[in-house]
């Protein structure tokens, strides 16, 4: 049996971030434990540890596992057959927002997040046996079937979480060199999708407008009635949409270069809305400053050089859209995450891959990684 290779500069990555992101939950989820919750500072972080071990078993056996024994209809299609019917599952279990199991001893789980590794799984599988016709007309229906499936039951509970698989699907298409009349097509059909279902819930309108026309001054010129403002204001989710990425903005502002030191943060004092789960960016920002930030976001370049790598050296194209896959994956959802809590980007809920509070993002993540490093390991 070959030695296997392990890339170290991507296991320790992934461990140091996985730590990092530990300390930074501690210290974002501490005060509002007691001040929210009524329950001990550790609540948080010690849940966060427990799914961390979890998902550091998941990521061992897949790094372990020859990445060639994924490439099946097996584990192509079952994954994705039982993400789909956990989709259909949660619909029902969670009539106000369709998007959580409620697990007894172990907390809430979010089926569309395991929707990731599981569409990665089956583009791999599916173009590297394509890909010399990629732009065959049966390719691409079936391809947009299963996809568009996917995407709409994701789109039903979180408009935010299906935005990952979909851009995942498309730069994997693009590279392997569909079309540009075809990748017009799918964009036009997906812009249109998305448009729906913001139109479709009166807070996503809400955020939008408050991102580019936050006084509605632009808004009321044409809308003289005010039934755009009117139908923003029944929803029953809707809060000040400018609040969260203006509490950020101050956070971040307040952290400057160094920041005001590690627990010292204010914002986070019931200040800012999920300052532990979508927006610790923004407290890694307040108590770490621009170093702390910058070094999340190497974490993430690290990731996707060593993951760029992998795709142009894997010698086989299962290998190779593999990579790919979970290289576009946490590298997209980490970048549109720092543009949200950077006000660059409309408000949505986007966790920061391994850093978030989450135990769904966590197994999905270090489930995709232990794919990629599975790649590296088997290569050469």
């Amino acid at each position: 049996m070959a030695k296997l290779k392990t890339d170290w500069i991507l296991f320790l990555t992934i461990l140091v971030m996985v730590g990092f992101g530990l300390v930074m939950l501690y210290s974002a989820s501490s005060a509002v434990a007691e001040l929210r919750y009524n329950v001990e500072p550790y609540y948080f972080c010690v849940r966060q540890v427990g799914f961390a071990l979890v998902s550091f078993l998941i990521l061992m056996y897949f790094k372990r596992m020859d990445y060639r024994r994924l490439n099946t209809p097996a584990w192509a299609f079952s994954g994705l057959g039982i993400v789909l019917g956990l989709l259909v599952v949660v619909y029902f279990a969670d009539p106000r927002t369709h998007r959580w199991f409620k697990v007894p001893g172990v907390g809430s789980l979010q089926p569309s997040e395991f929707a990731k590794p599981a569409l990665i799984l089956f583009l791999a599988y599916f173009i590297s046996r394509r890909a010399h016709v990629i732009n065959d007309r049966r390719t691409i229906r079936q391809v947009v079937v299963a996809v568009a499936m996917l995407g709409f039951m994701v789109v039903v509970a979180d408009l935010g979480t299906a935005l990952v698989p979909v851009i995942t699907a498309v730069v994997v298409f693009w590279v392997a060199g569909l079309e540009k009349r075809y990748m017009l097509r799918v964009a036009t059909i997906g812009a249109a999708l998305v448009v729906f279902a913001i139109l479709s819930k009166g807070y996503r309108v809400g955020r939008v407008i408050s991102y580019f026309d936050p006084d509605y001054s632009k808004i009321e010129m044409i809308d003289t009635h005010g039934w755009v403002r009117a139908y923003i204001e029944r929803s029953t989710t809707m809060r000040d949409a400018s609040y969260q990425p203006r509490q950020s903005k101050i956070a971040v502002g307040a952290g400057g270069v160094l920041g005001v030191g590690l627990m010292q943060g204010k914002q986070k004092l019931m200040f800012l809305p999920d300052a532990h789960t979508d927006f610790i960016y923004a407290t890694v920002g307040e108590e770490l400053g621009l170093w702390g930030t910058s070094a999340v976001l190497a974490g993430f370049v690290v990731i996707l050089w060593r993951g760029a790598r992998l795709f142009l050296l894997a010698r086989e194209d299962f290998g190779k859209y593999l990579a790919l896959g979970v290289t576009v994956s946490i590298v997209v959802q980490a970048l549109i995450n720092m543009s949200v809590v950077l006000d660059m980007a409309p408000t949505k809920g986007f966790p920061l891959p391994m850093i978030s509070f989450g135990g769904s993002s966590m197994l999905s993540t270090l489930a995709s990684l232990g794919m990629l490093l599975s790649v590296s390991e088997h290569e050469g």
